[in-house]
């Protein structure tokens, strides 16, 4: 499963002064986002029945960065538009208040998801992605155009690492600049892909493993 953000939804709306708002993190349908991909109608019931079912909450975060939370989302539901939120700022932490300004002035006013892909399908002619099963992770509160190059990149980077892992589990063999491509799909960063494909090449330049044996590496890898 990859995990990836998508492009922010522009519409936050009901700013209390308390620091509840409300909002749609994601739209169903329409044309396909910047990345491609579009989001099915009922892509989030079963991760919204499994956080309902242990009494959790996807996260809340500014700027899609775990390590800053920013307060706690109360209600999360479909219609016929898309996810609805509604959650609370926490005006306890600096980030929170700042997050709470920015949005009070219309500074800011976008939000964004973290999410698993569950289920898809690709049309391989258009190479349009239609997500039909979404775990969703967390929902951050955005600003228009953040790491937009850096996401768009690990995005590109985890669909050609799904196009290699589907090789994979077909049983083809990787070259050592695909296997290198895989390692950084999985979130690896340049120089531990580079080692990693050094310490699996053989000989003659090609990764040492087999099919079975880089699926097990994924796996391992996932962890």
């Amino acid at each position: 499963m990859m995990i990836k953000s998508a492009p922010a939804v522009l519409e936050i709306k009901a700013l209390k002064e308390n620091g509840e708002f409300e909002g749609y993190a994601s739209t169903f349908g329409g044309e396909p986002d910047s990345y491609g991909d579009v989001i099915e109608d009922g892509a989030y019931t079963q991760s919204l029945a499994d956080h309902k079912t242990k009494g959790t909450m996807p996260k809340m975060f500014w700027q899609h960065d775990s390590g800053q939370p920013i307060g706690k989302w109360l209600e999360m539901s479909e219609d016929e538009k898309g996810l609805l939120v509604r959650g609370k700022l926490n005006m306890g932490v600096q980030r929170g208040k700042e997050a709470y300004a920015l949005l009070k002035e219309g500074d800011i006013d976008g939000l964004s998801i973290g999410y698993r892909i569950k289920e898809y399908s690709v049309d391989t002619d258009t190479g349009i992605w239609t997500l039909t099963e979404i775990d969703l992770q967390e929902v951050s509160v955005v600003s228009i155009g953040a790491n937009e190059n850096a996401t768009i990149s690990s995005v590109k980077a985890a669909k050609a690492a799904h196009d290699l892992i589907e090789r994979l589990k077909a049983g083809d063999q990787l070259t050592g600049r695909e296997f290198e491509m895989f390692l950084k799909g999985l979130g690896l960063s340049n120089s531990q892909a580079e080692r990693a494909v050094r310490l699996h090449l053989d000989g003659q330049g090609e990764p040492a493993k087999t099919a079975p044996d880089a699926l097990e590496l994924l796996k391992a890898l996932q962890n």
